[in-house]
């Protein structure tokens, strides 16, 4: 369908076509989220697919077997939606990797439409994607994951396939070169990040305004071998977070 036809859809026409889509189906839905948008009430829509297979990944079921969830009818969202405006502050898209979805433009015109702000939450492996929306005004902030140093042996291990950085470093020159607010963000898995790759990736990284440790959850990953591994402990994290105050502007870490 030509994006023409979608503009001139109804709101409702325009979830209708959404919904029909295999990549890009919402299939999660938290109603309101008090840690998805730092500082904002949000409610939170989980896509179906994702081009990495991160062996951390809690969300796999999205990724590996979409079709084993339920898709969330567009008359639900819409009426559900209608009852919070005035209540939560935006809407966060997960994934999944919503960038994968061509009709991501449509879903946020639709949020849009409602008054909501909206975040991305994304890989960074879609640049082409990230850029339209940034130009169109879509989006009011993002979250990137940053899953290891920027070279391609490390972060091909941390992903669990083989990629090239050149579309990460991309991303991340169009985040800086924007005027909307972002985050960085990592899981920091045991197996996969050591203090070495912190200070790596805080050095190339330099003068990020902000950045967010996220601790390892062994429940549920996609690499059943991680689930017997422990986490960091806090006071490991904290040095982390040291390490990255000498090169970012300011840094969090989430549990």
């Amino acid at each position: 369908m030509k994006l023409e036809a979608l503009q001139s859809m109804k709101q409702s026409d325009t979830m209708k076509t959404i919904d029909s889509c295999s990549v890009g189906q919402i299939k999660g839905f938290y109603e309101t989220s008090f840690l998805d948008w730092f500082g904002k009430i949000s409610s939170v829509f989980f896509l179906s697919g994702c081009n990495l297979r991160c062996p951390y990944c809690h969300n796999h079921g999205l990724v590996l077997k979409p079709h084993s969830f339920p898709t969330i009818p567009q008359q639900m969202i819409e009426s559900r939606l209608q009852e919070f405006v005035g209540w939560i502050d935006g809407i966060v898209i997960s994934g999944g990797e919503p960038c994968l979805y061509s009709q991501l433009p449509d879903l946020i015109k639709f949020f849009r439409k409602l008054s909501f702000l909206v975040k991305l939450d994304t890989n960074g492996t879609k640049p082409d994607m990230l850029a339209s929306l940034l130009d169109d005004g879509l989006i009011d902030y993002v979250a990137m994951d940053v899953k290891a140093p920027l070279d391609d042996i490390r972060y091909s291990r941390c992903v669990g396939i083989p990629v090239s950085v050149s579309h990460i470093k991309r991303s991340l020159a169009i985040l800086a070169q924007s005027e909307i607010g972002y985050e960085l963000r990592m899981t920091v898995c045991p197996t996969l990040i050591k203090e070495k790759d912190i200070k790596d990736l805080a050095i190339q990284l330099e003068g990020v305004q902000k950045f967010v440790l996220q601790a390892f959850n062994p429940k549920n990953t996609l690499d059943p071998d991680l689930r017997s591994v422990s986490p960091y402990d806090n006071d490991q994290m904290m040095e982390f977070k040291k390490i990255l105050e000498e090169y970012v502007g300011e840094c969090r870490v989430m549990a």
